[in-house]
């Protein structure tokens, strides 16, 4: 038993990582990031969850979810930032965790992490799928059943367009990062028009009688969730923060950004920033032009907000402009997770063909086998009930980050560089971080943590039998021996 605690507590060697990443291409700046992730953080959510969570149950109050969930999302990016300037590996968590905790413990966080790209690589592409048959609908362009809907939902095979959303994107991931930067930068500021115009124009629609009262009294929902009060706000968070949790993809890049001590804190706070600050007036506006009660089972509220209000076309060229964005989002999630994956064939703790680099210095095994994977789960299986997965996976990764700061404040200037950002309020606001991580968590439903627990059991299973095993540290103790 010893001997096994030994295994799972083993702490690779940082400057190990830093050969081992130093053939990756070091090309994205401050403003690549920020696109990255803004363009991953507000995704399709921006345009849906602000009236479905205020009808399910915040009520206007849902700013109010909105900024309680951006606050933890907040904390965790403050120890994001630390770690990535401190060690810009590949891999995000996964890497930090096995230097400040240990291989077993970065399993588990790299573990976790990987539920939620494969999930949410699929889960836009679905629904870039459903908003993109939507417009095509009206100019008598249909899809036959079978190549719209996934496998046993309404007589379909697959979904089609998921499919070519993926590849292309796929595609131009294989050309390189910055070649991916350059589309979703130009991508992003589409998307960000399409929300101020929706802005813009909303709030000419909005009247003062729709905010009131503010929150709500409290009720149960048929579901036995929360409606009203404060209860409501907490429910709201839960649901809403997996809004938040694309900084992680700005983080799983750093081992190709420039000067990554100032880049990477820089890139992801002040993208979370800029997603606070659009989530929180989409929510007051929406809610301001119509009773949240109107947004009850609504897929496209932004879209019908405006239709409503009078305004047609300007409501499909935001759901158009909207469609295009959902790109961004595929492209952030698509390259964190094929940096991830990278990393985990690099390490010996997957097969070493996913850690393989091209001619280009590109991971491309990586990103191949992460676009079948997703390709299979968004196109192929219904997986509409695995979406809050996704938060379970990174708030689980979240916590162990909060923690690693106590583990890596006392290498600092040591066998570590000093960071070009540290955590303020140490040691307070680590502790705080991983708090609200565990109180969102907790605030998910039976479900997801049911999935989650099943997926960390596989995890586990793999790590014992395979990953610890193959690791390169198993390798280089036998060596020593």
């Amino acid at each position: 038993m010893s001997n096994f605690w030994q295994k799972v507590t083993r702490k690779e060697d940082p400057k190990v990582y830093q050969s081992k990443d130093k053939h990756l291409l070091q090309v994205l700046e401050v403003k690549d990031f920020l696109a990255l992730g803004v363009g991953t953080i507000v995704s399709t959510s921006i345009f849906t969850l602000p009236g479905v969570v205020a009808a399910q149950h915040a009520g206007p109050a849902v700013a109010l979810s909105f900024l309680a969930a951006a606050v933890v999302a907040a904390l965790v990016a403050f120890a994001y930032a630390e770690m990535s300037s401190t060690m810009p590996f590949a891999g995000s968590a996964y890497s930090w965790i096995n230097v400040v905790f240990g291989e077993g413990f970065g399993w588990i966080a790299g573990w976790a992490l990987l539920a939620e790209y494969f999930i949410a690589v699929a889960f836009v592409g679905s629904g870039l799928s459903a908003n993109l048959r939507g417009l095509l609908t009206p100019l008598g362009i249909k899809l036959p059943d079978q190549l719209a809907n996934t496998l046993g939902t309404n007589g379909g095979w697959f979904d089609l367009l998921a499919i070519v959303a993926m590849l292309i994107v796929s595609f131009i991931l294989s050309r390189g990062a910055s070649e991916a930067a350059r589309v979703e930068n130009i991508l992003v500021i589409l998307k960000v028009f399409a929300i101020l115009v929706f802005l813009v124009v909303g709030v000419t629609a909005v009247k003062s009688q729709n905010y009131v009262p503010f929150i709500p009294k409290h009720r149960l929902n048929p579901d036995g969730t929360s409606f009203g009060g404060w209860q409501g706000i907490y429910a709201g968070v839960s649901s809403i923060f997996l809004s938040y949790v694309g900084f992680d993809s700005i983080a799983s890049n750093a081992a190709e950004a420039k000067n990554p001590s100032k880049t990477m804190p820089r890139g992801i706070l002040g993208s979370l920033v800029i997603a606070v600050t659009l989530f929180v007036a989409v929510a007051l506006v929406l809610v301001g032009m119509f009773k949240y009660s109107n947004y009850a089972n609504n897929a496209e509220p932004v879209g019908w907000a405006l239709r409503t209000a009078g305004h047609p076309i300007v409501a499909t060229v935001v759901q158009t402009i909207a469609v295009v964005g959902m790109f961004t989002a595929l492209i952030g999630m698509m390259l964190a997770g094929s940096r991830l994956l990278y990393s985990f064939g690099r390490d010996g703790m997957l097969p070493k063909w996913l850690g393989v680099l091209n001619k280009n210095n590109l991971p491309n095994h990586a990103l191949l086998f992460l676009t079948t994977i997703a390709v299979v789960i968004g196109a192929v299986l219904p997986f509409v009930t695995l979406s809050q997965l996704i938060s379970a996976g990174t708030l689980i990764a979240f916590m162990f980050v909060s923690l690693g700061i106590y583990r890596l404040r006392p290498r600092e200037g040591k066998d570590l560089p000093q960071p070009g950002f540290k955590m303020p309020w140490y040691p307070v606001m680590p502790a705080l971080a991983f708090l609200g991580a565990l109180a969102v968590f907790m605030g998910l439903d039976k479900q997801a943590k049911i999935y989650s627990l099943v997926w960390f059991i596989i995890g586990i299973l793999i790590y014992v039998f395979y990953g610890m095993q193959h690791s390169d540290l198993t390798k280089q103790q036998k060596d020593e021996q």
